[in-house]
């Protein structure tokens, strides 16, 4: 089970849900500590006091805010978690919104909120049956360690997910990262759709969107630590450098995602040009009877 890391309430109008928030996602990367190579003793981080030239204990330990050069303000734990804010103690809903209003750039990292008690059941209960009645998302505020953030809340299965958001000032301009402008031809355009539509799944499931770097680096692990060699790493496909044609490139894709998933080439980029030529044809087509009926052509 989880621990609780934050304890509230929802409030939305006149409706209060407590809750507690618990993280939503596990962390199942390997993790490494330093060491010295030489001996490989482990190497530590020690907190020490600049004053007193000792190390310190976490108890002796507190947050400070440095107000000038020579005035330190301590502020304690207890005084963040009762801030002069409604939102200190509430995770208070803002607006209800479309989720496709909201740039994903915003949302961040995942919470389950979890209805705290009986008397939470019912409220809880109707604020995610509303939220997926509607199709919409919430939009809230909350603080949480020492800052006030923005949430977005959603329904995932039974339970409600609050997402910390970013504020719109978090998000860089990415204005000055673009490229030159560059000219498409439409059979480019149709091409990287035919490829779209090759690569396109219903579900993310499937080996290729497992954790495969995780795996490699326990193989390592477990080679130095039995003294086998090293498993070797497959070769990279030869790119062969500056790609002159996109259109060769792009049907070249669409034929290996189709090979592996066992697809036959029955589509391909080149089989939408009868399309625009029969469009064209009857274009024509009413172009003539216009002419016929006494309308003069536009002019080029």
């Amino acid at each position: 089970m989880p621990r609780t890391i934050w304890s509230g309430a929802i409030s939305f109008g006149l409706v209060t849900v407590p809750c507690n928030v618990v993280s939503a996602t596990e962390n199942h990367s390997i993790q490494f500590h330093q060491y010295h190579l030489q001996d490989m003793g482990r190497v530590r981080v020690r907190k020490v006091c600049e004053l007193e030239d000792r190390e310190v204990s976490q108890s002796e330990i507190g947050k400070g805010y440095e107000y000038a050069k020579d005035q330190v303000v301590a502020v304690t734990d207890a005084e963040l978690s009762n801030l002069p804010l409604p939102t200190a103690k509430a995770i208070e809903i803002l607006a209800f919104v479309p989720l496709e209003s909201i740039d994903p750039m915003r949302i961040a990292e995942g919470y389950y909120l979890q209805p705290k008690g009986e008397v939470a059941a019912k409220p809880y209960k109707l604020l995610r049956q509303a939220l997926q009645r509607s199709s919409r998302v919430a939009v809230a505020k909350y603080a949480w360690s020492g800052r006030e953030r923005l949430g977005l809340l959603r329904v995932k299965d039974d339970v409600i997910v609050l997402h910390a958001m970013r504020w719109p000032d978090e998000i860089r301009d990415p204005a000055e990262l673009l490229p030159e402008p560059v000219e498409l031809t439409e059979d480019e355009i149709d091409g990287a759709l035919a490829l779209m539509d090759s690569m396109t799944r219903d579900a993310l499931e499937g080996p290729e969107f497992q954790d495969t770097y995780t795996d490699a680096l326990a193989q390592i692990i477990e080679a130095k630590r039995e003294d086998k060699p090293l498993p070797e790493a497959p070769e990279p496909e030869v790119a062969g450098g500056k790609v002159l044609d996109l259109m060769a490139a792009l049907n070249e894709s669409v034929a290996k995602a189709q090979a592996s998933r066992g697809e036959g080439s029955a589509r391909k980029t080149p089989a939408k040009k009868p399309a625009k030529k029969t469009a064209a044809k009857k274009t024509r087509g009413k172009a003539t009877a216009k002419k016929t009926s006494g309308r003069r052509p536009r002019s080029a």
